[in-house]
């Protein structure tokens, strides 16, 4: 499996051709998360139109829950995103992650109800559904896209069943409109899988360097005065 790091700045991004479940598996392991739609289209607009991250569609972290008498449920809580193993192995049997009512629960906590209409960019701030997908840059995206020629976003949906089920969200090119789909049963298949992470400067962290007293306070305080004299001279035998 091949990384491919293709975005630096304040947010950099990488991507993994895999099916979903390694892919973010491989991508945890290297220091990144998968990618939210906010963040997906923070890195557009720092990357421009032209750009691979613009070019290129992904998975990201949200997803649509199908609940009967409920609706189409866009969530931040997919359940997919916690049991990734079992939901691609359920694509790869061409069959569906069904939910139990406490997964349901749990997605509805963080969500909006969706419909298949397509989303002007012009509104992006004002509607329901892009304001709560894209949060305060939704507006600046809307405007990003119509720089891109995109009169509205599209939305992809699947249908109701008599189970609830769930799907991952699938943020397209700009080639597509940037539409959103929330209808594909193929987690199984080599598809793209972003991650994103902060920048070198704000993710290092602090190594922080404490005085030879401050260590010896420190064993005092619990108890352990008696590791003094081993740690320091396990300190000097590596000096």
């Amino acid at each position: 499996m091949k990384i491919i790091k293709d975005v630096t700045g304040k947010l950099i991004s990488a991507y993994v051709e895999a099916p979903f479940d390694k892919g973010k598996e491989f991508l945890g392991a290297k220091g990144y998360r998968i990618i939210s739609a906010q963040e997906m289209a923070k890195l557009r607009m720092q990357e421009g139109i032209n750009s691979a991250v613009s070019e290129l569609g992904n998975w990201i972290r949200e997803g649509i829950i199908y609940v009967p008498k409920k609706g189409k449920i866009l969530t931040k809580n997919s359940p997919i995103m916690e049991s990734s193993i079992e939901a691609t192995d359920c694509h790869r049997n061409n069959e569906e992650l069904y939910l139990t009512a406490e997964e349901v629960e749990k997605s509805l906590a963080d969500s909006v109800n969706l419909s298949d209409e397509a989303i002007p960019t012009e509104r992006f701030a004002d509607n329901e559904i892009t304001a709560f997908l894209f949060g305060k840059d939704a507006k600046a995206y809307g405007e990003f896209l119509r720089e891109a020629g995109i009169k509205e976003m599209p939305v992809w949906l699947s249908s109701l069943k008599d189970e609830p089920y769930a799907r991952q969200l699938w943020l397209r090119s700009f080639n597509h409109e940037s539409n959103l789909i929330g209808y594909s049963r193929d987690l199984n298949r080599d598809n793209r899988v972003r991650g994103v992470s902060d920048s070198g400067e704000a993710s290092t962290q602090k190594i922080q360097a404490y005085t030879s007293e401050q260590i010896k306070q420190a064993l005092q305080t619990l108890k352990l005065s008696k590791l003094e004299s081993s740690i320091f001279s396990e300190l000097n035998r590596k000096n």
